[in-house]
Order: structure tokens, then C-alpha cells, then sequence
């Protein structure tokens, strides 16, 4: 597999499928590690870092085949390479904007990464199409256990693994689940739901993690504390709340449907119009409109769609995949111009001529 191949397939969370996909684009699971021997990244040296990323790609290599991985050096990729992974979930916006020697290894479906010298010395995640918590975290922790056979964590007895960020230390573990929820924005309850996470102790951040923007309604839910939990409660936590937050948003779907459903049909049958018809539009606009989309396609309202187009149209629509689909750089109103006409083509060849169901 090739850095490029990436804007021609369809990573295993992008599918579509799994259980509570309606709603629930993908379950993730991040351990964060970091060797013993060494310091953690903020203190080491550029000879400490070439040192860690070299017994990492090497340790690796020895548990995981190399015909499954795709290993890229980041410090030799161009910016707008960086980007495109950043963009499908495969290494933080930190990892793709840091200096000095750092990698990343992605298998071949897209299921998991494993980013050298990030804040941590390594960061192993694992992503899941649909609500899918048990199976990921089955996956990491086959994948974690291999790589600790071969070289020592930093480990203490009383706080668990240790971790360059405070909040990390323990389990070193991240549990998160994107979520599309539309209606709850539509319906202004959406900000009620995340005053109660956050009583919690669970995090709410945007469609790119921390410090991001929730676009086109989508919304990570995570864990914020791992020090003084076992692997199984974080698990539980989030599996436990998430099923609440899908119930809440099917209520407000039902509801637009039942109470508002002609607002409802001409908001995704506008939304569906532009994205067909435009002769340029900002990534943004692209998401707002798509989530209308998406949300028209499982209510019925769209049937000549399927939620897999839809979910590599919000990629493949992003800054970087436009620009390597395109074959060049392109500035902000060359991208705009170009995201039109790529979505005119996609959408326009799936069906001609039906756009929007007629409603009741």
C-alpha cells in the first residue's frame, strides 16, 4: 500500500456499517506508551528521538508483517501528505505539525495506526466502524500486548503506565466514539447533553479531536480521567452513555419528522440541491450540508443515496484529499471551485434525475 492509495479507498471506519451506524460513525480506542529507557518527548533530544523511532519501527516489524502496514516518516512527507492523515483519523493535527524524527505505521484497512513520537513516545489506536467499543478494545489490546513482549514501557507499580500528559497516566487509555447528531442541534438540546456529559467527566470535542470544531454536527465523546480506572470501566463508561446520547437524538429525529417535517424535507431537500448544483463551495458549507444529507438518507427522505457515498464524500471533500485527487496545490478559491465540481460529479452520477423523496 501507498501513501496515495488512501484517496482511492475507503477506511474500515468509513463503511458505514456496524452497529448504531445511523448515528454512530465510529468507535476508537488510544493507549498511550512510552519507552522506559528513555525521556518523554519534550525532553528528549533529537538523538533520542531518531534512537526511539528506530527500536519502535523495529519491534513493530517483528510482531505485525510488513506487507500489512503502510510505514511513512512524517519529518519526510510533504505538508499537504500530512494533512491527508490528518484528515482520515490516522495521526493527530500535533503529530502532522511537530518537528524532528516521527512516524507513523497504518495497516492496510485502515483499522489501526501507530504514531512514533508524538506527545508519547508511541500511540497505538485503534478505529471501528459503527458502536463497537469491545471488539476495538480487543483488537488494541491484542496489538499493545504484542508490542510490550518486545520492549519495556515506562510502568509504575502505584500509577500504572506513565504518560507525558498528567491526565494520561494509569491506563494511559482514551476511549471515544463519534457521533452525527443533527437533530440535537436542530432542536437546541444539544447543549443540554454536553453540560450532563461533562458532570460526567466525559469529554465533547470536535470532529478532529481536541481544540476542533464540531462540523457538520459531528461530536467525539470521551473519557477525561484514566489515572485510578481499570481498561473495562472506561470501556463501560462510555459504553454506557452513548446508548442514552442515541436515544436522545432518534427522539429529536422523530420529532422533526412528526411536528416539523416540513421544515424537516425542505432543509435536506435544499441541502441535497446545493451540494448537487454548486459552482463553488467552502469545506465547511460542505459539511453543514452533507449532515443534512446524511440525516435525510436514514429518515427516508433521500433513497437514491447510501450512507457509505456520504461518508467518503465528507473526506474526500476535505483540503488535502481535494488536492491530491486533483494531482496539484491549490489555493482556498481554486479548492472551493474544484470541491463543486467533484460533488456535482459524485452525487450527480448516482442518480440523475431523483433528488429528494416527495414527503406526505
Amino acid at each position: 500500500m501507498q501513501l496515495d492509495d488512501l484517496t482511492q479507498n475507503s477506511g474500515e471506519w468509513l463503511r458505514g456499517g456496524g452497529p448504531e451506524s445511523d448515528i454512530v460513525i465510529s468507535s476508537r480506542v488510544r493507549l498511550a506508551r512510552n519507552l522506559a529507557d528513555f525521556p518523554f518527548i519534550n525532553r528528549a533530544t533529537p538523538q533520542d528521538r531518531t534512537r526511539i523511532e528506530k527500536i519502535l519501527h523495529d519491534r513493530i516489524l517483528q510482531v505485525i508483517a510488513e506487507n500489512e502496514l503502510l510505514y511513512v516518516d512524517l519529518a519526510r512527507l510533504e505538508k499537504v501528505d500530512r494533512q491527508l492523515l490528518v484528515e482520515r483519523h490516522l495521526i493527530s493535527r500535533e503529530h502532522a505539525d511537530g518537528q524532528g524524527t516521527r512516524a507513523v505505521a497504518i495497516d492496510s484497512r485502515e483499522k489501526f495506526s501507530l504514531m512514533i513520537n508524538e506527545e508519547d513516545h508511541l500511540r497505538i489506536q485503534v478505529m471501528q466502524s459503527g458502536l463497537d467499543l469491545a471488539s476495538v478494545w480487543e483488537q488494541i489490546n491484542r496489538i499493545d500486548d504484542l508490542i510490550e513482549e518486545k520492549v519495556a514501557f515506562a510502568f509504575h507499580e502505584r500509577l500504572g503506565y506513565l504518560t507525558a500528559c498528567p491526565t494520561n497516566v494509569g491506563t494511559g487509555m482514551r476511549v471515544s466514539v463519534m457521533l452525527h447528531l443533527p437533530a440535537l442541534v436542530i432542536t437546541r438540546q444539544i447543549d443540554k447533553v454536553f453540560r450532563s456529559l461533562q458532570k460526567i467527566s466525559l469529554a465533547v470535542r470536535g470532529l478532529y479531536g481536541e481544540g476542533s470544531q464540531a462540523m457538520g454536527d459531528f461530536y467525539q465523546i470521551s473519557n477525561q480521567i484514566t489515572l485510578g480506572r481499570t481498561e473495562a470501566e472506561l470501556i463501560r463508561q462510555v459504553s454506557d452513555i452513548v446508548p442514552v446520547i442515541i436515544d436522545y437524538e432518534r427522539q429529536a429525529r422523530e420529532f422533526l419528522v412528526k411536528e416539523s417535517h416540513e421544515n424537516l424535507h425542505d432543509r435536506v431537500s435544499r441541502a441535497y440541491g446545493v451540494l448537487r448544483t454548486a459552482q463553488t463551495i467552502s469545506s465547511e458549507e460542505t459539511m453543514h450540508l452533507l449532515s443534512s444529507v446524511r440525516m435525510g438518507v436514514n429518515l427516508g427522505l433521500i433513497r437514491d443515496l447510501n450512507i457509505p457515498t456520504i461518508n467518503e464524500l465528507f473526506i474526500r471533500s476535505q483540503p488535502a484529499h481535494l488536492q491530491k485527487l486533483t494531482g496539484g496545490e491549490l489555493d482556498t478559491t481554486d479548492r472551493n471551485i474544484e470541491r463543486a465540481r467533484y460533488l456535482r460529479r459524485s452525487l450527480n452520477k448516482e442518480n440523475g434525475n431523483s433528488g429528494a423523496a416527495e414527503h406526505n
